[in-house]
């Protein structure tokens, strides 16, 4: 979508979806300066062969090429655990800086020992290139990036929101007839993804809520955003009139029977590397772990 002439600053949002990983990838650009970010952007994942690669998220680098822009930011919501990240890649491609919620120092510390990372691997955020908390603001040209803390899926969870009318809110929320995201992660908790939710909610009705993925039933197409107010009148999980309690009661039992993502363990050993691969062994190949009866 893109905001038309007579807004204050113009924003062009431009969506790709990655089908494998049913990823929603943003390229949010500031039409006054150029100035350009992307949003939760896809690293290419062949589980079978272990192999890597970079189609999906150089298409869009071609189209910011394309149209000039300059690439400030690789703004991460949250660690993924369904997809591997390009932020890396994008970062060396371009110079972008990586931003990731500040809690992502919880995040690593757990990992870490799940995957018996050792001294090698510090937890301290530094992968990354900018950790944010809320409150917090960044300028991409004559635009404001704020950032909302919408724990609950994660405890690093952020939602950026753009010139106070287009939300980008990671896993925190997916489109009514599908819900909300799941809360039993390390660190993720129902009842903090709720008050998360009632925050968004509360924004004013027209705000445009950009998704990180969709799911959809076979009657519907794919779709990237809704507002607020569609939000309200009829997500399954969280719409007008569901208390608290219901919530977590749902959350709880649903969460329970769920499978496991299916790239969750070599998406977490890449992503809080902020993409990049673990380091590589003395034959120069990096290798991933898949940790045997313990999750």
């Amino acid at each position: 979508m893109t905001r038309q002439p007579g807004d204050a600053t113009e924003i062009g949002i431009r969506t790709f979806f990655h089908e494998d990983t049913f990823t929603f990838t943003h390229l949010l650009v500031d039409k006054s300066t150029s100035r350009a970010a992307i949003i939760d952007p896809v690293l290419d994942f062949d589980q079978k062969s272990g192999r890597t690669a970079t189609a999906f998220i150089d298409g869009i680098l071609a189209e910011v090429r394309e149209q000039s822009l300059i690439l400030d930011y690789v703004l991460e919501t949250h660690a993924h655990a369904d997809h591997l990240t390009a932020a890396d890649y994008i970062r060396s491609q371009s110079g972008a800086r990586i931003v990731i919620g500040a809690a992502i120092c919880q995040v690593q510390g757990t990992f870490k020992k799940i995957f018996n990372e050792g001294e090698g691997f510090i937890a301290d955020g530094h992968q990354f290139d900018l950790l944010v908390s809320e409150g917090d603001s960044l300028k991409l040209g004559d635009s404001h990036i704020d950032v909302m803390a919408t724990p609950g899926h994660t405890p690093a969870c952020v939602s950026y929101q753009v010139n106070q009318r287009d939300v980008f809110v990671g896993d925190t929320l997916f489109m009514p007839d599908v819900g909300t995201a799941r809360c039993d992660f390390p660190g993720g908790d129902a009842a903090t993804l709720y008050k998360s939710v009632q925050r968004l909610l509360a924004l004013p009705e027209e705000t445009v809520l950009h998704l990180c993925h969709d799911y959809p039933p076979s009657e519907r197409p794919v779709c990237s955003a809704v507002t607020v107010a569609e939000q309200r009148a009829a997500n399954i999980h969280v719409k007008a009139g569901i208390s608290e309690a219901s919530f977590i009661t749902m959350r709880t039992e649903r969460d329970a029977g769920l499978d496991m993502p299916r790239l969750i363990l070599p998406s977490l050993q890449v992503n809080i590397r902020a993409g990049a691969f673990p380091q590589a062994e003395d034959n120069g190949v990096s290798y991933l772990k898949l940790p045997l009866n313990l999750l």
